[in-house]
């Protein structure tokens, strides 16, 4: 077995923009504001509008149409960590050194829109999850789910940071990811199964792949690196590695305790400038 060094970073990719794109500004947004930490679009409808078209044709090939992921990160997590817009727009503006994501040379104003458009489908209010105890939910979650998640800094590794979930995720899709973890997995999490030369079984979540390796995090929380000519077979699951947590394991009011607890969370995280 080789250890490997998980250093890989993801790209964000843009083209230039399409000039069917160019009717759907208002007169009165002609004007390209000026760079600030507080996106001047942020309730704009219209620029929410334009920013979706304007990711749809320039991001989707490598972040997916809802922003997810596919070669590219989940855009929707951002906010999650506690980026904050600004430092959104300056990404998309200056590029990644290193990676194959170029600085862009489009106008703010058609930046501010996509950082709109993303920040729009990756926060929801708080009212969303207020009902239930969050005592007993935080009791709920240290019992139940500390196991494999963290919050605050505190818990397991082997699923997602729930600390600002509430923020980013709906209530319905909050509740579908425990009744049902397998209908999405987000990437950095998809169960795989390594049989090693020696005929040993390793199941964890997939972080990073290329042509001659592969690295994980097991099932133990520990980073592991193989070569791929080291092993028999590589099994990608389908499955999460999350149980479904159905009503005879969560029933409906310990469900709401527990996502009012998660609710609380929102915040905890310092946003990083």
């Amino acid at each position: 077995m080789v250890r490997l060094a998980l250093t890989r970073a993801f790209p964000i990719l843009f083209f230039s923009a399409p000039l069917w794109l160019a009717p759907l500004w208002p007169a009165p947004l002609s004007a390209a504001p000026p760079a600030s930490a507080q996106n001047p679009y942020e309730t704009d409808r219209t620029a929410i509008r334009v920013g979706r078209a304007l990711f749809e044709t320039r991001c989707a090939q490598c972040h997916g149409g809802d922003a997810k992921g596919i070669s590219g990160p989940d855009l929707t997590l951002l906010w999650a960590i506690g980026t904050n817009d600004d430092r959104v727009f300056q990404t998309i503006q200056m590029g990644v050194s290193g990676s194959i994501m170029p600085s862009s040379t489009a106008p703010d104003k058609e930046l501010w829109a996509i950082v709109a458009y993303l920040k729009n489908i990756s926060t929801v209010p708080p009212s969303q999850n207020d009902r239930g105890d969050a005592v007993r939910g935080e009791e709920l979650f240290s019992s139940t789910c500390a196991s494999c998640h963290r919050v605050n800094g505190r818990g397991g590794h082997l699923g997602p940071d729930l600390t600002r979930i509430a923020a980013v995720r709906t209530r319905e899709m909050l509740i579908r990811s425990i009744r049902d973890p397998s209908a999405s997995v987000a990437s950095g999490y998809r169960a795989v199964t390594l049989v090693t030369g020696d005929g040993q079984r390793v199941r964890g979540a997939m972080k990073s792949e290329d042509a001659f390796s592969i690295q994980i995090v097991d099932t133990n929380e520990r980073l592991q690196g193989y070569l791929k000519a080291d092993l028999r077979e590589v099994i990608r699951g389908e499955q999460s590695l999350m149980g479904v947590f159905g009503p005879d394991r969560i029933n409906d009011e310990e469900l709401d305790d527990l996502l009012r607890y998660l609710g609380t969370l929102r915040g905890a995280v310092p946003a990083r400038r």
